[in-house]
């Protein structure tokens, strides 16, 4: 009964077929949900706090079931005050950090209005709207994360993630980022810890870059122990 309504209600729409709850609209596909963005398998996060920003990702590439690199670098500096760090196709990636650093030498480095020109584009170009990816980008003032839907958003914690592990490390840095004491290094390490635990998408071979720099040296990782 439900099926043969549905149906009933895409012929009247134009719809060819109803299949799996998605409904095909005169060749496009509509998806039933809300999400901005699909998440990829990884695990980015950014920390801001005081004077220090830390952008931190894990370095596993999972091909279906199957582990195919540990230690892959889904963070970069664009230039020395601007750090970012994806998550999605590596090659597409590349493609939109390139696009933003033509961006931000438009606009004399400011990275909040190369950002929302890199939206427009990316959702905009008939090339771009096909990349797969979603970025985090941050220097000492602002951080962002830019998608392909448009989407600019900065965070009121100074604390943003992307990727299937970003959840966790969403929630955990949050939970830490008022403790007094504890440095953006210091929440961003214990953060991505919890993350790498939990997501079987991330591991623990964290690449980091900070703001100012010398901060990275900060970040020392202890393997994980081994159970026997």
């Amino acid at each position: 009964m439900l099926r043969r309504g549905l149906q009933k209600i895409c012929s009247l729409r134009g719809a060819s077929h109803v299949t799996g709850g998605v409904a095909e609209l005169g060749g496009v596909c509509e998806q039933r949900c809300f999400s901005t963005s699909r998440p990829h398998a990884t695990t980015v996060l950014c920390v801001r706090k005081n004077d220090q920003v830390v952008m931190v990702a894990d370095g596993q590439v999972t091909l279906g079931s199957r582990i195919e690199k540990p230690n892959v670098r889904k963070v970069r500096r664009l230039g020395d005050n601007i750090i970012g760090g994806f998550a999605g196709s590596t090659a597409d990636a590349f493609t939109l950090f390139e696009r933003l650093e033509t961006k931000l030498e438009e606009n004399q480095g400011q990275l909040a209005r190369a950002a929302v020109e890199l939206a427009k584009n990316w959702r905009n170009d008939k090339y771009l709207r096909r990349l797969e990816a979603t970025m985090i980008v941050a220097d000492k003032d602002i951080s962002l994360t830019i998608t392909g839907n448009g989407d600019v958003i900065e965070p009121h914690d100074g604390v943003l993630s992307i990727g299937s592990g970003g959840g966790y490390a969403l929630a955990a840095a949050r939970a830490l980022v008022d403790i007094e004491g504890m440095s953006a290094v210091q929440i961003a390490k214990k953060s991505m810890t919890i993350a790498a635990d939990t997501d079987i998408y991330s591991n623990h071979n964290f690449i980091v870059e900070t703001l100012p720099k010398e901060l990275s040296s900060e970040f020392v990782v202890e393997p994980p122990p081994v159970t026997k």
